[in-house]
């Protein structure tokens, strides 16, 4: 009997995982079609962002699956004829499907406000992230002193990750570049009315207190119109700095729209109880309409989800319907510090910073065996730097 070709489109977390999960089914053919070699695991992008090593945060597909029949495929996907029963990419190249799981992510949203896309930097993939750390040592290196203040727009996970982090970088790289007694000024922009906007207020305020006492400005209800070269307008007024983070919005893959997908309110794809959008057609992670939709291990219980679903209509089992999980929280802030938000059980402090290292150590372990789950979890006590005074300096 022939095996049912399964086209995953996407190599983030729901992707890949599904892919894994399926590799050793009997009854199905797994393509993997992605626009990157790599998987990206964005809960340690910070850390790349601020001296850590590259990785930490990504494994390469072909080490993922190279004792697997998955087939990998590095294009991007534009165009799906629902009748046909096709994919088309951007280079022309045509993939026959008999179920199709889309797992594509978010892409970055400006909503259209003047500058941003020009002049801000991100930390979303290790391209940006090598823009925004080469940023930071050519201003210490013309000018010999920080930037008058460092902007973060956006106070969700990432954001807040990012600006925990980045005094204790950049107090280690001015040494480095012999820059002594310079007081470092950042900032955290929110346009919500407190930090990590989805999260209880108890949990916003333990942040915000952390924050600063880290010497972070946090300014919510805070609207950004603008920026320059030169500055960031937020509520009218200007910020003068030349490296504004933006880590504030996304949007759901523009793949959807192009494709008459029905889109919720929410701006996500509209899913039934098994996460179909049309038969067979699946749709998981940050792209579905589901109440986590956008948290990583959200990504991942959909993958499982799906793929054991598959597995049971290949054998005549009956289907399950979607259950709802509600992913643990853990925000670091800063150095050996960390929010947990794991139902009633709130820690914080050096117990939090703890349960997100063996976080980690169990997400490289959702993709990898013990063995190399914890050799990738160990690079994240790595540093690495490409800026020569650095090199020299910690070589001494």
């Amino acid at each position: 009997m022939a095996k049912e070709k399964v086209l995953i489109v996407g190599g983030g977390f729901g992707g890949i995982k599904t892919a894994l999960e399926l590799a050793d089914s009997e009854h199905h053919e797994v393509t993997l079609l992605s626009d990157r070699t790599n998987f990206r695991y964005y809960p340690t992008l910070y850390q790349t962002a601020t001296g850590g090593a590259k990785e930490s945060a990504s494994i390469s597909l072909r080490a993922l699956f190279a004792d697997t029949p998955v087939r990998l495929v590095q294009e991007t996907a534009t165009t799906v004829d629902k009748r046909a029963k096709t994919i088309t990419t951007a280079s022309g190249q045509v993939y026959e499907y008999d179920i199709l799981v889309l797992a594509l992510g978010v892409v970055t949203n400006y909503f259209g406000i003047q500058g941003l896309e020009e002049f801000s930097y991100s930390i979303k993939s290790s391209e940006e992230v090598d823009r925004f750390k080469a940023e930071l040592h050519r201003q210490l290196t013309a000018k010999h002193e920080p930037d008058l203040n460092y902007v973060i727009v956006g106070a969700g996970p990432t954001g807040i990750e990012l600006a925990g982090e980045l005094p204790h970088y950049l107090r280690r790289i001015m040494k480095n570049h012999g820059i002594s007694h310079r007081t470092i000024h950042i900032d955290l922009i929110e346009a919500a009315p407190k930090l990590l906007p989805r999260l209880p207020r108890d949990t916003s305020r333990l942040v915000q207190r952390r924050l600063k006492r880290l010497g972070i400005k946090v300014m919510v209800n805070s609207t950004v119109q603008g920026e320059t070269a030169d500055e960031l307008t937020v509520n009218g007024k200007p910020i003068r700095s030349h490296t504004v983070v933006w880590t504030a919005g996304v949007t759901n893959h523009p793949f959807f729209k192009a494709n008459g997908f029905t889109i919720t309110s929410r701006g996500k794809v509209s899913v039934d109880a098994y996460l179909q959008t049309e038969e067979n057609i699946y749709v998981i992670g940050d792209n579905a309409n589901t109440p986590y939709s956008g948290m990583a291990q959200t990504a991942i219980h959909d993958a499982r989800f799906v793929a054991d679903n598959l597995k049971r209509k290949a054998t005549g089992r009956r289907l399950r319907s979607y259950n709802v999980k509600q992913p643990v929280t853990v925000i670091p802030v800063g150095p050996h510090w960390a929010a947990v938000l794991w139902g009633a059980f709130r820690p914080s402090g050096w117990i939090g910073w703890m349960l997100r290292e063996l976080a980690d150590l169990v997400g490289f372990h959702d993709y990898e065996n013990w063995l190399k789950a914890s050799e990738q979890w160990l690079t994240e006590l790595d540093t690495q730097e490409t800026c020569p005074i650095c090199l020299a300096a910690e070589a001494k």
